[in-house]
C-alpha cells in the first residue's frame, strides 16, 4: 500500500483515514464509480455514509487529487490524477483503460473550425475490449 499522506497534503487536503482508503482503492482498482467505491469503503468503515464518499470525492476533485472521467451513456468513474491521457471504454463489460494520445492536433483542428477558445480536452473512445471480442 502506498502512503498518500504527503500527496494529499501537497494538494492541501488532510490525510484522513477515509481519504487514504479512497486513494488506495483508486490506485489498486484504477477507475471506479461512486457506488463501487462506496461498497468497498463500507468494508473498511462500516458506518461510512454515501454522503461522506461524495463529500470526499468532490473535495479531492476540487484540489486536483483525483479526476472524474465522464463516460457517455454511463455513470462517471474516478481516478487518481495523472499526466494527460484519454480513455478506452468497452461497450460490453464497461472496462475503462487509459491510453496516451496526443490531443494537440485534434484541439488545433477544433480551434480552426469553430470560434471556441478550448481550455481542456477529454477523449473517450468506445469499442470492445480484447476479453469481450
Amino acid at each position: 500500500m502506498i502512503n498518500y499522506t504527503d500527496e494529499l497534503r501537497k494538494h492541501n487536503l488532510k490525510a484522513t483515514p477515509q481519504r487514504l482508503a479512497i486513494s488506495d482503492a483508486l490506485y489498486i482498482n484504477g477507475h471506479m464509480s461512486i457506488e463501487v467505491l462506496y461498497e468497498l469503503m463500507l468494508k473498511k468503515f462500516n458506518s461510512i455514509s454515501l454522503a461522506t464518499i461524495y463529500k470526499n470525492i468532490n473535495l479531492m476533485m476540487e484540489n486536483s487529487f483525483i479526476q472524474e472521467v465522464k463516460i457517455p451513456n454511463a455513470k462517471s468513474v474516478y481516478e487518481l490524477t495523472k499526466t494527460a491521457h484519454s480513455h478506452l471504454v468497452c461497450d460490453s463489460c464497461g472496462e475503462v483503460e487509459d491510453v496516451t494520445i496526443d490531443l494537440d492536433a485534434i484541439i488545433d483542428e477544433a480551434k480552426q473550425i469553430s470560434s471556441f477558445k478550448i481550455d481542456k480536452a477529454n477523449l473517450v473512445l468506445s469499442g470492445v475490449c480484447k476479453n469481450c471480442q
